[in-house]
């Protein structure tokens, strides 16, 4: 089930009258008629919530002679919520890409022949330059202050309030006066 079909699903069940007509197709299958009837619901109520929940692939349709008679989909009602959240989307790989492009031009725009033209205000813009900078230290490698100072200075001449920034960021921790990255470059 793909992300949109599960928003779809949950927008249905979320309606009262919704449940009384699935309650009632568990029961048997049904015509609008029937189910305005006993849910005390105009047919173009029952009408307007069945395409809903045939669109959400909730219900299904079939023709008897006169009728559309409509009955429940259990295979989408045994449905597991955590099978239906855990399924890949598409969507998130779009966020992903989003996220990759929004990463590359911050990156574009902050520094210049390897160098940072400036430090980023906006929170967001500054954890990705520091990730960025953060490459150039070995993970789990100890660093003094003088080693940290050296290796931020290539970047920026602001080595005091970037080595801070690490340090408010937990990208670095600082114990005794050595420095260790904590994140993976």
């Amino acid at each position: 089930m793909t992300e949109i079909e599960a928003i779809k699903l949950f927008k249905c069940l979320s309606d009262k009258s919704r449940l009384l007509i699935l309650k009632s197709l568990i029961k048997e299958p049904m015509y609008v008629e029937l189910l305005a009837e006993r849910l005390q619901l105009t047919p173009p109520t029952i009408s307007f919530h069945l395409k809903k929940l045939e669109d959400a692939n909730v219900v299904r349709s079939s023709k008897e002679q006169y009728y559309t008679i409509y009955s429940i989909n259990e295979d989408i009602l045994k449905s597991r919520i955590l099978d239906i959240v855990k399924e890949e989307s598409s969507e998130q790989d779009i966020q992903n890409e989003r996220e990759a492009q929004y990463r590359k031009k911050v990156i574009e725009n902050f520094f210049e022949y390897g160098k940072l033209k400036s430090i980023p205000v906006q929170r967001k813009k500054r954890v990705i330059v520091l990730e960025e900078m953060l490459k150039a230290f070995e993970p789990g490698m100890e660093y003094t202050e003088r080693e940290v100072n050296i290796i931020i200075a290539d970047f920026n001449d602001d080595f005091c309030t970037l080595r801070r920034e690490f340090i408010i960021e937990k990208m670095l921790t600082r114990q005794d006066g050595i420095y260790k990255t904590t994140k993976e470059n």
